[in-house]
């Protein structure tokens, strides 16, 4: 009887053995598997849009476990926060869940994404969200072109006949009859009279009186 009861103690000290083993085996299991579904940063992204002209943030959150986060955007000026946009609390899925914040951003402004999930996470998404270099609303849409009508075909316009003027005719000129020019005569120096010869005993003519 004795020998039996030494027997029956040590197995159920072996059983007692192997119940513990089982049991941390398993806890290990659930912990390597709660670790392995535990929410994490790299399961968060960010993205600025337009939604009807106006700009939104969102955050998109892939975490399969679906843990509740709030996530925290802020307005960056010079490395520091101008201003909270907005907080919200997102669960995530496998196939992804998004929430969206309201916020007429500006060209190239910059945002910080805080994201607290239990203790988790604790932390920003890095990098900083920076907007796109176009505000929503100043793509130019294009107009309708209008409508044109066909105008009806339009008739050629008769052109008024030109009368051919005749060339006037220019009265022929009669040649010029040159006269023939008569000989030049020479003139003869003029022979002056013969001097009578005056006799010594003809009178002398008397002087003509002078007026006084």
């Amino acid at each position: 009887m004795a020998v039996l009861s030494i027997f029956r103690s040590t197995a159920a000290r072996r059983g007692v053995r192997a119940v513990g083993v089982a049991s941390a085996s398993v806890a290990l299991a659930i912990g390597a598997a709660g670790n392995a579904l535990a929410c994490d940063i790299s399961e968060f992204s960010a993205a600025a849009a337009c939604e009807g002209g106006k700009g939104v943030i969102t955050v998109t959150d892939v975490d399969p476990a679906g843990i509740p986060a709030t996530v925290s955007v802020y307005l960056q000026n010079n490395g520091a926060d101008a201003k909270k946009v907005g907080e919200q609390v997102v669960k995530g899925s496998r196939e992804g869940t998004t929430i969206t914040f309201t916020e007429d951003w500006k060209p190239n402004a910059e945002y910080r994404i805080h994201v607290k999930a239990d203790r988790y996470v604790d932390e920003d998404i890095k990098p900083n969200l920076v907007t796109p270099a176009t505000a929503c609303g100043t793509e130019e849409t294009p107009s309708p072109s209008p409508t044109r009508r066909r105008a009806p075909p339009s008739r050629p316009t008769p052109r008024p006949t030109r009368h051919r003027r005749r060339p006037r005719r220019r009265p022929r000129r009669r040649p010029l009859r040159r006269r023939a020019r008569a000989p030049l005569r020479r003139r003869r120096p003029a022979t002056p009279p013969p001097r009578r010869p005056v006799s010594p005993t003809s009178p002398r003519p008397a002087p003509t009186p002078t007026p006084a």
